[in-house]
């Protein structure tokens, strides 16, 4: 077999197994019954505190846009919308022609974390850790998702909302607004697995920093901590949103099973250096 030849037919197999392999990973969940982990029930009770909505847009070129919406509260999340949160993670799993996603928030601010009625109604602990399970493998999902994904920080990314931020491969940060991991206040730790992945972007120290301090982090200290990739120069929402698009764009050109082959490249990688340390 000719070189060309032989290199067209490994780099075939390599994008059919990492197919097959997403398809494997990406509806396994991080936690199960085996870890008392209660989904159906838990399911029942966030459905009972509604208010706001997850709305997805595909795009043609393969770039969906999620949006957290809802603005009265500053994109808290409430218990419906962690739902839908998780119906929208799986139908971008099935979806064939993606290549890229940008997380946003309504209004011009991202998001301020969990809606505290819900928060407050899940009052014993095993519906509580049931809640944290759901997030954290729905935010696990989003993670593996074979989308290169970034989140777009207008306003305030607080709590969950900074949570939500580390679950994206990238992060972009508009003038004025701030990541904060305000948990400490709150009496709680980081419930969504965003401790842990906060510690793979920024490292062990900073991470500690930022979580114990709860310190604010404008663009400019986001971007010295590699937490952001670039600060824009747009603050209105329409602006942003366009900066953002052309960003994401650099990274996705080209076909969609290339750049699925390339994320579950990194995702691996990242997987093997978890086991190895």
């Amino acid at each position: 077999m000719a070189g060309p030849e032989m290199a067209a037919a490994l780099w075939k197999n390599l994008l059919q197994t990492t197919k097959e392999t997403i398809l494997q990973q990406r509806m396994t969940s991080l936690y199960t019954a085996a870890h008392g982990y209660e989904e159906e029930r838990i399911k029942e009770k966030l459905q009972q505190f509604a208010g706001g909505s997850i709305n997805l847009s595909k795009e043609d070129n393969g770039i969906a846009v999620l949006t957290l919406n809802n603005p009265k509260l500053m994109n808290a999340i409430t218990g419906t919308m962690m739902l839908e949160l998780q119906e929208r993670v799986t139908e971008l799993e099935s979806w064939k022609d993606g290549k890229g996603l940008i997380i946003c928030g309504a209004g011009n601010t991202f998001c301020s974390g969990s809606d505290l009625n819900t928060v407050k109604a899940i009052s014993n602990s095993q519906d509580g850790m049931n809640m944290c399970m759901f997030m954290q493998n729905t935010l696990t999902r989003l993670m593996r998702l074979p989308l290169i994904s970034v989140a777009l920080v207008q306003g305030k990314a607080l709590g969950g909302g900074a949570e939500l931020t580390t679950a994206c491969d990238f992060r972009l940060m508009t003038p004025g607004s701030e990541i904060r991991f305000v948990h400490k206040h709150m009496g709680l730790v980081p419930g969504w697995g965003g401790g842990a992945r906060l510690v793979r972007i920024v490292g062990s120290r900073a991470a500690l920093q930022l979580l114990s301090g709860a310190a604010r982090l404008d663009p400019k200290r986001a971007l010295h901590l590699g937490l952001s990739e670039e600060t824009l120069s747009s603050s209105d929402e329409t602006g942003a949103l366009e900066e953002a698009r052309a960003w994401l764009n650099q990274y996705t050109e080209g076909p969609a099973s290339v750049i699925w082959a390339m994320k579950k490249c990194i995702s691996l990688a990242m997987l093997c250096k978890l086991k190895i340390t």
